[in-house]
């Protein structure tokens, strides 16, 4: 990742796996990382993350629970394709209905969209998300998607520090998580 990169991670600790993100920010507060990097825990402020979106960023990694019908605890990094809005004006990014899940509120691509309203750039935008087994009420990831935090982890200061260059392309791409596969 370039330059400034903001790590965003999203999500509600009281609906079970729906707290990734916020797990995964606290694996990442003690890590060292490059200049220019800031990760945040938003959980389930939005407009929060708008206005720091606001700020204008080289690169954004979102990091989320991402429903995409795949094994429970699967990691999946995914980069979403920019499409033109219904108004012709400007470009937004698309986040399929399926992508992500959103029991919480806060809309991804909402957030993103706001930014060009702010006048400023996401600039290159990475979804690192993990499959849930579940959203239900409740405090505590399940079983599969505790293991995935420590890889989510590991890819996101990846990304950081410049490596796994090619991994997401346009569409996404998954890493395998606690040994499962996801073909794409």
């Amino acid at each position: 990742m370039p330059g400034r990169t903001l790590v965003a991670c999203l999500g509600n600790i009281f609906l079970n796996d729906d707290g990734f993100g916020v797990e995964v920010a606290r694996r990442l507060a003690g890590e060292d990382l490059p200049d220019g990097t800031r990760v945040t825990d938003y959980g389930i402020r939005g407009m929060h993350l708008a206005y720091d979106l606001a700020e204008g960023w080289d690169a954004t990694i979102l990091v989320d629970a991402v429903q995409r019908h795949g094994e429970p605890g699967t990691v999946y990094v995914i980069e979403p394709e920019r499409q033109q809005p219904a108004d012709g004006g400007g470009t937004s990014l698309s986040l399929t209905e399926s992508m992500l899940f959103d029991p919480h509120g806060m809309q991804p691509d909402v957030m993103l969209g706001m930014t060009g309203m702010l006048g400023a750039e996401a600039g290159r935008v990475l979804v690192v998300g993990c499959e849930p087994a579940s959203v239900a009420e409740g405090i505590g990831l399940s079983e599969p998607v505790a293991a995935a935090v420590d890889e989510a982890a590991r890819v996101v200061l990846d990304l950081v520090r410049g490596g796994r260059a090619g991994l997401a392309r346009p569409g996404g791409s998954s890493a395998s998580s606690g040994g499962s596969a996801t073909k794409e």
